[in-house]
């Protein structure tokens, strides 16, 4: 009998490539869905009928606790959150919500239903904001500059407290930026992938774009929830940084993914000083040391044929609409 896994977020960009991993894996697998959003299946296309779909809120805990009693899930996986940074504070208490509220709810279900199982939260980079430090790991100190980085430094400390307090098996995972051909489309480095695909078609197609020279650890998606998978393999549960190690500026995506179609992406792009955000001038780099001393872990996709994959499946995408 294969293990049970409870993913939140699973139509995401990181619950549909975990979902995947855990199926080569012969999990069962429940995912949850936010009821109040309409779910874009696309991500799970492939494996939507070898997976149980459940939509309902994830800060309604009379569910949350009657799931999990139910289930009884050997792993958690708690992806589930508003991804999309809000550096002004003006949706703070939807972007609270469900990394402080839901994260409480699954924790406090593991504990009184489920105690052996494995539990993970997705905190971010997010969690340092306006760092002293040239590169983070586990030990640096936190210092978010955005509602999001609040509700993620509180899921973590919440994770923390179940852990050392309950002795439930919990664990975070500090996740730097991390992109696949599943991104959304309002991150950037998707916002350019999928235009210059749309330039393929159409040589007038330009890209509104905020500070070029903004700089990010980027990575793959794919390998980052196998970091996770690994996180809730071990012996006993451990906080982790999982990134590149690696800054490439914005400038730097355009350039690499216009070269793969011959392009100057200097025709094409024009800099909006609206779309300037105020984490452009925090810079966050991976110490990945622990992960990869631990975890024998560290990132199998460079950022080259990070960007080579998101360029030709927004092309196919593009041309599979036409």
């Amino acid at each position: 009998m294969g293990k049970v896994a409870l993913i939140t977020g699973i139509s995401g960009q990181d619950g549909s490539y975990l979902a995947e991993l855990l199926i080569k894996k012969k999990y069962k697998i429940y995912g949850l869905c936010n009821p109040h959003k309409k779910i874009d299946y696309q991500n799970l296309k492939k494996i939507k009928r070898k997976i149980t779909l459940k939509k309902f809120d994830i800060n309604n805990y009379s569910k949350i606790k009657k799931l999990i009693q139910k289930i009884k899930p050997n792993e958690i996986y708690h992806l589930a959150a508003q991804s999309f940074i809000n550096y002004k504070f003006e949706d703070e208490f939807f972007n609270l919500n469900p990394n402080i509220n839901g994260t409480h709810y699954l924790l406090s279900a593991v504990k009184e239903f489920s105690p052996k199982t494995k539990f993970y939260f997705a905190a971010s980079s997010e969690i340092f904001g306006n760092s002293s430090q040239n590169s983070q790991n586990e030990k640096t100190i936190f210092n978010p500059r955005s509602a999001y980085g609040i509700s993620k430094v509180t899921g973590y400390h919440l994770t923390k407290n179940y852990r050392e307090a309950y002795k439930i098996f919990a664990c975070s995972g500090i996740l730097y930026n991390h992109e696949s051909p599943r991104r959304n489309k309002n991150f950037v480095t998707r916002k350019i992938t999928f235009n210059l695909a749309k330039i393929t078609k159409n040589k007038k197609h330009k890209i509104f774009l905020g500070n070029l020279d903004a700089k990010r650890d980027w990575g793959h998606a794919r390998d980052y929830v196998y970091a996770m998978w690994k996180m809730l393999q071990q012996k006993k549960p451990q906080d982790f940084v999982i990134g590149s190690g690696k800054l490439h500026s914005v400038r730097d995506f355009l350039k690499i993914a216009f070269t793969y179609l011959k392009l100057d992406y200097r025709k094409f792009v024009i800099k909006d000083k609206k779309l300037y955000r105020e984490n452009d001038k925090y810079t966050l780099k991976a110490n990945i040391h622990k992960a990869n001393r631990i975890l024998k872990w560290k990132p199998k996709t460079n950022f080259k044929s990070l960007i080579k994959e998101m360029v030709f499946n927004d092309i196919k995408l593009i041309n599979n609409q036409s």
